[in-house]
């Protein structure tokens, strides 16, 4: 009897196989939820866990488990994008480099998004850029409701937004897109890096580091109750990405997306790396700037918290942090 499991994926050309059957998991039926916004699917993910399995925003999967959620990250990370860009600026304004955030006001959507972890993260390790010398003006509640934000965090009013106050130059800068101001304002803002290219492939050179974004995450009592489940939706996406990357190749896929995955592949080798060895330099790095930025406790074993099936180790064992006591996560 084939087992049915409800999922939420972002629609992402390397899950597009299995969204539409192409690719099967093998004794398990996925029943996809569409959700207008993936942060929403996080926030759920993180509070209630209503889903079996779910993509989350890393940053918000290590702040819950710390919490005492019971979800376990699989080394399937589903997007890849370098941070050095996404921080923007008002053309207008005066800012011209990380340093000159120091002592002003930063808009971000939510003080834990993920993007904006490797940012401050990235700032501070490479322009020496102090994140607490900056007032992060955020606009959403965060998604794990006991963690109490920093001092330098503050949460606009309702009604509100990022956009609005950029518009009448209020903020002088803050993150692009989703994680942010939106797009509407994306003729009227330069990045804060100008030359992030190729600044990324430096970092990239001498690190190893590529940062990821959504995590495939799976309840705990899903994986207690299917113990084939984890290496089963291992083998599912890494063959649904497989085809997806030779469509790249091939150039049947040719979006903005696509082509962004095809040009990175030309110096970081597999644009969608799955497994634990495979991202355990850019874990690490996550792991330590989410500490360092007071987001997480303490900075738990890799392994203890994302699980790669290939290990041979079921996910039962691994060994989560236990529920913090302070107030921070």
């Amino acid at each position: 009897m084939t087992a049915k499991l409800s999922i939420v994926l972002g629609p992402h050309g390397q899950v597009r196989d299995l969204r539409d059957g192409t690719v099967g998991v093998e004794g398990f039926g996925l029943e996809f939820i569409e959700k207008k916004r993936m942060p929403d699917a996080y926030r759920e993910m993180a509070r209630s866990q209503p889903y079996d399995i779910c993509e989350m925003a890393p940053t918000s999967y290590l702040m819950a488990v710390a919490a005492g959620a019971p979800i376990t990250a699989l080394a399937l990370p589903m997007t890849r994008r370098f941070r050095h860009a996404g921080m923007q600026r008002l053309r207008s304004s005066a800012l011209r480099g990380p340093k000159d955030l120091e002592g002003r006001r930063v808009g971000v959507r939510t003080y834990s998004v993920t993007a904006a972890v490797w940012t401050r993260g990235i700032f501070a390790d490479e322009y020496g850029v102090d994140p607490d010398k900056i007032t992060w003006i955020t606009e959403e509640e965060e998604n794990v409701q006991s963690f109490a934000t920093p001092p330098n965090v503050q949460r606009l009013a309702e009604g509100q937004s990022i956009a609005e106050l950029m518009k009448c130059g209020e903020l002088e800068a803050a993150f692009g897109g989703l994680a942010g101001a939106g797009n509407d304002l994306e003729h009227e803002l330069v990045e804060i890096v100008d030359d992030a290219e190729a600044r990324e492939r430096d970092w990239f050179e001498r690190t190893g580091i590529y940062p990821l974004h959504g995590m495939i995450v799976v309840r705990n009592e899903v994986l207690e109750r299917h113990p084939t489940l984890a290496t089963a939706l291992f083998d599912a996406f890494a063959l649904a990405k497989a085809n997806y990357l030779e469509r790249i190749r091939r150039g049947e896929a040719d979006g903005a997306e696509d082509r962004r995955y095809r040009e990175l592949s030309q110096w970081v080798g597999d644009p969608l790396p799955y497994g634990f060895d495979e991202n355990a330099p850019s874990l690490a790095a996550l792991v330590r700037y989410a500490h360092r930025q007071r987001l997480i406790p303490n900075e738990p074993p890799l392994r203890a918290v994302f699980h790669d099936p290939r290990s041979g180790a079921a996910p039962g064992n691994l060994q989560h942090e236990a529920p913090a006591t302070a107030s921070r996560a």
